[in-house]
């Protein structure tokens, strides 16, 4: 009998690890646009640590806020302004598709000493840059000119950062939630649990947020109350978690003379076709979240664990 009890013992304790290496989580979260408003910028420095800043190069407090929050332990981006797809105002030395690789090249390096610091680069806005496999092969190569990861904002579905870094030492990793596209706390607060969720079922998250009072008081109220299945983590340390490119290659562009119309009939006939989805990759954490459940409903185990714990009470 006591040999059972060493044997019942030891697998409710390995239920008990698969349980929680199943569920464990990683969520970062970045707060964008650092530089133009001190005051509320110094209430999320004051939080833990591991919550990220990116600073706009240009920002008049742009030196300032990336010191400061480094010397509070913060990990510092650069966030480069770059040009979007909708007509807005744009902030100085904005990267645009059309501008040359030296072009590119100042910006980034004015960039890099602006911001004291920096470990890494997101962009800013982004849409029409981003989605230029020209325009990002000419900042990756700068990039690889420094130890900087890019951190895509993912301001556009068909970005091609990753595409763009391949044949580079430029790491990239994507943002999977935006935190405050309204500044309504309900709303704030229900992004921030979809990046919690989100964590737990791929095992990590990039969440992005902004230094606006309402976003401020959301994170000063969950951040220190994080489930303890999840873990606060600085961007940097995803960079070797799994990433999926689910960008399409830009098309080219074909002479006239050279574009063949397509049959009508082939037309009808693909009309009702879905192309197949690649196949996702198999995190862990959901290969173990499927052992860890199969485990809890197992009827011996739930047998073993009553008796465990009547054994436990005697």
């Amino acid at each position: 009998m006591l040999q059972f009890r060493h044997i019942l013992s030891g697998l409710v304790g390995i239920m008990a690890v698969l349980t929680s290496t199943a569920y464990a989580g990683k969520l970062s979260i970045v707060i964008d646009d650092f530089g133009y408003r001190p005051q509320t910028e110094n209430q999320v420095i004051a939080m833990p640590a591991n919550i990220s800043v990116a600073v706009l190069p240009n920002a008049p407090h742009a030196r300032e806020m990336a010191t400061k929050a480094h010397a509070a332990g913060h990990e510092v981006l650069i966030h480069l302004p770059m040009a979007p797809l909708s007509k807005q105002p744009l902030e100085k030395d904005t990267l645009r598709p059309e501008m040359s690789s030296a072009e590119i090249a100042r910006i980034i390096s004015e960039a890099v000493h602006k911001v004291p610091y920096a470990v890494g680069l997101n962009n800013h806005m982004g849409s029409a840059m981003t989605s230029s496999l020209f325009g990002m092969q000419k900042v990756m190569q700068t990039l690889d000119n420094y130890n900087l990861y890019f951190l895509d904002s993912m301001t556009i579905g068909n970005s091609q950062a990753m595409r763009a870094a391949a044949g580079t030492r430029v790491k990239v990793i994507k943002r999977k939630v935006f935190l405050d596209d309204t500044q309504n706390e309900a709303d704030i607060r229900y992004q921030f649990n979809r990046a919690i969720n989100l964590a737990r079922r791929t095992g990590s998250a990039i969440a992005i947020g902004h230094p606006h009072p309402t976003t401020v008081r959301v994170l000063q109220q969950m951040v220190y109350n994080l489930p303890p299945d999840i873990t606060l983590v600085r961007p940097s340390s995803l960079l070797n978690e799994p990433q999926v490119d689910n960008s399409t290659a830009p098309a080219v562009p074909q002479q006239a003379s050279q574009r063949t119309p397509a049959a009508p009939s082939l037309r009808t006939v693909l009309k009702g076709c879905r192309a197949k989805q690649p196949p996702q990759p198999v995190y862990a954490t959901a290969f173990f979240t499927a052992i860890g459940d199969s485990i809890q409903q197992s009827n011996l185990v739930k047998y073993m664990v009553n008796q465990w714990q009547g054994w436990q009470k005697k």
